[in-house]
């Protein structure tokens, strides 16, 4: 039997979490733009345990905003899907199946775009939701009234200009806007471009003055690995532990965070009422400043993926949870979490809170369940790296003055790494224990030029004292050229696998 409201209806007992039928007709309060994993995987899912829990009491028409893909399973299913929740916590596996219900329609914007503009002018109506990936927010010439326009900020504007005639401005309709996209400062560079469309387009000044004092755009951070639909035979496997078939079954992690910026001269209180759905899940967050949860992520999350990918992958670990069974490197993305970018974040915080963060981090590291391979995260190494570690590895030595030993090590990784060995087709390839891989950095070039004619020592001096790379002279900091020459000239000696081993048992014999 196939996933639906009518399965559900005729099964007397089902091992999985089900929202009752009474909620199975709530008022359609959100307007989500994408119909993507990450948005079933997290808003869709809070909003769902919301309704569980008679917190938010409403449900999402989300859109179609491209020609791709198929909706036929939304309508199929209707519209139901089950997230089959997978991870650690606390040390400990974690599963949980739960059936969403939060999604009463699926429109497509291409061909439904009248039924769309109805949605906007409903009174149910606060808010708007959006995960169009990061291409989606970018201003272009765009017609408001076209039908649709061609843009996700022309659509957004078409819907709000549409709640505005159908209320005649009346400022308490305004919505709460809340993008999900991976973009820095989401919120408001969608403000930006939704109003300068509407001057582009001409519309009235009254109109733009309800768009910027009725309406709030929230900045937004959402983290969550959501793989999304599972290999076939997981899903096989899945399907028959569950006891029914489902086409939109989708697989997300334990860790949850969706932290939401309240924007200045906006009323707190509003957005919470609005975004209800907090108080169901302590993953998350709505305040004034979301800066420390950006910081977190990108130091202590990205910055230990960054610096543990290449020697990860040289070891011969391919997954991240393969690297946490690693009897020694486990040790060192431990070490270098807790003993250096903890401390090492340019961000004055809690250093309980960052603690906190990076053992959920090693929680989420240990997901047996989530292949994160190590060779993806290397693509464009090199910009990763002085975004993510180099902000880090400053303040390190600003608080201590001292080499950061597991830094260094990550720095040496990269360098082996990124050693290209040939090219073929405009792609450069390394190769490690007669196994190659490709180097996915617009820096491959310039690393194949200096592996030819510079040794180990003298390449990490002048890759160091290279500030186009960095923004910054590393050479200057006391150590480290002479810890990260150290650290490579072993691994290419011994190897990896054996540097890090020794390492950890005896340190003394990898002295810098």
């Amino acid at each position: 039997m196939q996933l639906s409201a009518d399965y559900l209806l005729n099964q007397a007992t089902l091992d999985v979490a089900v929202l009752p039928d009474s909620r199975l007709h709530l008022p359609e309060t959100v307007l989500q733009f994408g119909t993507g994993a990450l948005l079933r995987g997290l808003p869709d899912y809070l909003i769902d345990k919301a309704n569980r829990q008679g917190l938010f009491n409403g449900r999402i028409v989300a859109v179609k905003s491209t020609n791709g893909g198929d909706l036929s399973a939304f309508r199929e299913q209707d519209n139901l899907y089950t997230l089959c929740v997978r991870g650690v916590e606390q040390g400990q596996i974690s599963e949980e199946n739960s059936i969403c219900s939060a999604i009463s329609r699926v429109l497509s914007a291409s061909s439904q775009w009248a039924e769309i503009l109805e949605v906007a002018a409903s009174p149910d109506l606060q808010v708007v939701i959006s995960n169009t990936t990061e291409v989606g927010i970018q201003l272009e010439q765009d017609d408001v009234r076209q039908e649709p326009p061609r843009s996700f900020p022309g659509k957004l504007l078409a819907v709000l200009l549409a709640r505005y005639l159908a209320f005649e401005g009346d400022p308490a309709r305004g919505l709460v806007i809340v993008p999900t996209e991976l973009v820095v400062d989401n919120g408001s560079k969608l403000e930006r471009i939704v109003l300068e469309l509407a001057h582009r387009n001409g519309l009235d000044t009254e109109f733009i003055d309800w768009l910027e004092s009725a309406n709030t755009f929230c900045n937004s951070l959402v983290d969550r690995i959501v793989p999304g639909t599972p290999d076939p035979t997981t899903h096989q496997n899945l399907e028959a532990q569950l006891g029914y078939e489902d086409k939109l079954l989708t697989i997300a992690e334990t860790y949850r965070l969706w932290a939401i910026e309240v924007p200045p001269g906006a009323s707190e209180e509003r957005v919470r009422a609005a975004l209800s759905f907090h108080e169901a899940d302590r993953g998350v967050w709505i305040q004034p400043n979301i800066t420390l949860f950006r910081e977190l992520k990108l130091r202590l999350l990205n910055g230990a993926h960054t610096l543990s990918c290449g020697l990860a992958h040289l070891i011969g670990c391919r997954t991240v949870s393969e690297a946490m069974q690693h009897e020694t490197f486990s040790v060192y993305m431990r070490s270098l979490l807790l003993a250096e970018l903890v401390p090492g974040i340019p961000y004055a915080m809690d250093e309980k809170t960052a603690q906190r963060f990076a053992l959920d981090i090693l929680d989420r590291f240990q997901n047996p369940y989530i292949e994160h391979r190590w060779l993806a995260i290397t693509m464009q190494y090199s910009a990763k790296m002085q975004q993510r570690i180099v902000p880090t590895l400053l303040h390190y030595y600003t608080q201590f003055g001292t080499v950061p030993r597991y830094m260094a090590m990550g720095l040496a990784g990269y360098l082996l790494f990124t050693r290209p060995i040939r090219e073929s087709e405009g792609v450069w390839y390394g190769e490690w224990a007669g196994e190659a891989y490709s180097i996915q950095d617009e820096r491959a070039g310039y690393f194949a030029e200096l592996w030819q004619s510079k040794s180990a020592e003298a390449l990490v001096t002048i890759v160091l004292e290279n500030r186009s790379l960095w923004g910054h002279d590393l050479a200057q900091l006391p150590g480290l050229a002479k810890a990260v020459s150290t650290y490579l000239t072993q691994f290419i000696t011994h190897g990896p696998a054996a540097t890090v081993a020794t390492f950890f048992t005896r340190p003394e014999s990898v002295s810098l």
